[in-house]
């Protein structure tokens, strides 16, 4: 594991530490800026649309940027946001320092793990897209709740603080170690060219995928914790550590999803989307018991992150030279899938089922993204064309 790539995993740890931190002390930042818990939880979603929808435009308007320096920028403002957050003054100051972060957040994914493939072997290019990932994993499991004590033993400006020192460490990391001339290539290139590769059925039917796989996940996610307190009956003290191992199973899916990524990718994605449904099938059956409810949540979490590897190593694989626009709309797809899951889930609570309910969302969910995988394999396979990068080795 090379330095450039813990370098690279750093900065992911610190942007999702600061997208995901917020809700460990967002009752302190109502307070403490004079609003009600609900406005403060638009500083949330303000963030995904963030991501969602600057992301890609500061891609693509970047693209002619060394890789290097566009990273190192991004970094700056990452951390320059975190200081004009903690500084913030009044709500509406916080929520322009979050939005800037957070489209800087979603062009830091989709061009590192540019960049990271570019500085490894072509087998081991799934690994490196899964240590990118595995920051927003390993956010979860330390980054979240380090923040949050943080911010209750000094308040909350002070978690600010110390994202923001943890976005300058991995800025510097980055300058030092990272290769001035990595992920070069995607600089080359045309507008037009990123909107062409765009149509290639592998890159549209691999975002469907993602946004139908965040979907079923967050419609059964947001509401984990209530269900696993009303429905199986688990003691309140026992959820959070459920939770933290449904952490750790993310973290080692990340990984495990590299590898497979590496091995054969299309079986490898289609396998671990049907495992998914029928974990979220035996989500739905297990529910009333502790035990096997337990168990199959932390199996969730891994095979929840394990496909992210596979599907982001397709898009960059047919993307070729034009990635940028494409590997910045994955991010977008999460935030897509992330926002309509939720909605799902209050729309099945408000109409009268229970959270019982809720892993049928993902079991119907997860059959589509299986569907759309088998067919656009068996497409990809009849049309007997290769990747971009295939299409270059073929011919020298």
């Amino acid at each position: 594991m090379s330095l450039p790539l813990l370098a690279l995993f750093l900065a992911a740890f610190a942007f999702g530490t600061a997208e995901f931190v917020i809700a460990g002390v967002l009752p302190d930042v109502a307070a403490g800026l004079g609003v009600t818990v609900p406005v403060a939880g638009y500083l949330i979603s303000g963030y995904a649309i963030g991501i969602a929808v600057g992301g890609p435009l500061l891609a693509v308007a970047s693209k002619k940027m060394s890789r290097k320096t566009l990273i190192i920028l991004l970094g700056a403002v990452f951390t320059l946001g975190q200081v004009f957050s903690a500084l913030a003054p009044n709500f509406e100051t916080l929520m322009l320092a979050r939005l800037l972060v957070s489209v800087v957040h979603g062009t830091y994914f989709g061009i590192a793990a540019i960049v990271a493939v570019s500085i490894v072997a072509p087998e081991k290019r799934g690994f490196a897209v899964a240590l990118i990932l595995s920051g927003l994993t390993v956010s979860n499991i330390l980054g979240v709740p380090g923040g949050t004590a943080i911010g209750n033993a000094l308040g909350w400006r002070a978690t600010f603080w110390a994202v923001g020192a943890l976005g300058l460490a991995a800025t510097l990391a980055i300058a030092i170690f990272l290769p001035a001339k990595a992920g070069a290539s995607a600089a080359i290139g045309s507008f037009r060219r990123e909107i062409k590769a765009l149509g290639r059925q592998q890159i549209v039917t691999s975002l469907i995928i993602v946004i139908l796989v965040m979907i079923g996940q967050y419609s059964l996610f947001t509401y984990i914790a209530p269900l696993l307190l009303q429905v199986t009956k688990l003691d309140p003290g026992v959820v959070p550590w459920i939770l933290l191992l449904y952490g750790v199973g993310s973290t080692i899916g990340v990984f495990i999803g590299g590898r497979l990524a590496d091995w054969k990718l299309m079986p490898s994605l289609i396998t671990i989307l049907t495992l998914q449904a029928m974990l979220f099938a035996g989500l739905y059956l297990a529910s009333p018991y502790a035990l096997p409810m337990a168990i199959l949540t932390v199996l969730w979490g891994g095979a929840n992150f394990a496909f992210g590897s596979p599907v982001q190593s397709r898009v960059l694989a047919w993307a070729g030279d034009a990635p940028n626009l494409a590997s910045a709309l994955i991010p977008t797809g999460f935030n897509i899938g992330i926002a309509i899951g939720a909605i799902l889930g209050a729309h099945l609570l408000e109409s009268g089922f229970g959270y019982a309910s809720l892993p049928l969302i993902g079991t119907v969910s997860l059959v589509l993204a299986v569907l759309v995988a088998i067919f656009s394999g068996v497409w990809e396979k009849r049309s007997g064309v290769l990747p971009p990068q295939s299409q270059a080795l073929a011919a020298e």
